[in-house]
């Protein structure tokens, strides 16, 4: 059979061969895709001028070969809100200065940001965001989604002293009241055997009176 009368026959059985196997001797391959996750602790809350250290976790693919120029930063109030804070370049949100410290070093996938000296304008909604640069899939950059959402409690005059006390960082000898207000020490009574499994007479208590 002559070719011209082919050709009618084998174009339906070309239409039927993969694309691939038109364009040279091997399958063309799907193009890799880069996977990567952030994990942050959905709700946290501190007392106002206490501290707090708000943990981030991160991860991606493995096969992404040599990571370099990673970059850790942190926007507040909403996804697309202010940066409070950045790595490279530094940057220290005006509102935030003296305050925050970043828990982490380069290679690690996790960390923590602290901040401390907490106002009540600090509450809100707090989110890590990381960038890199890797051989196989070049520059990268994903964010936590959901973020980590940070209440400030109020905290009394009273309660302060007594959370300092416990946490040492002033003695009862340093107690002095202020205008209107009298401090008052209890100890263990003299008379009362020592007990060393009630917990309440190896600390001393600190008690405000205004």
């Amino acid at each position: 059979m002559e070719l011209p009368l082919l050709l009618p026959l084998l174009l339906p059985l070309l239409l039927l061969l993969p694309p691939a196997s038109l364009q040279g001797d091997h399958w063309a391959q799907p193009k890799a895709l880069f996977h990567f996750g952030m994990n942050q602790q959905k709700q946290l809350s501190a007392p106002e001028g206490g501290s707090i250290r708000i943990p981030f976790f991160f991860d991606y693919s493995q096969d992404s070969g040599k990571v370099s120029n990673v970059i850790i930063s942190w926007r507040w109030k909403h996804f697309h809100g202010d940066f409070i804070y950045k790595t490279t370049p530094r940057l220290i949100h005006k509102n935030f200065e003296n305050r925050l410290l970043l828990n982490w070093e380069e290679g690690m996938k996790n960390g923590s940001l602290q901040i401390s000296n907490l106002r009540r304008e600090d509450e809100g909604s707090y989110f890590c965001r990381v960038e890199m640069i890797t051989e196989k899939y070049g520059e990268q950059q994903w964010q936590s989604i959901q973020g980590t959402k940070l209440t400030i409690t109020h905290v009394t005059v009273g309660t302060a002293a007594t959370l300092l006390l416990r946490e040492g960082k002033v003695t009862p000898a340093e107690q002095t009241p202020t205008q209107g207000q009298s401090w008052s020490l209890l100890t263990p009574p003299t008379t009362t055997p020592f007990n060393p499994r009630a917990s309440s007479l190896n600390h001393w208590l600190l008690s405000l009176t205004c």
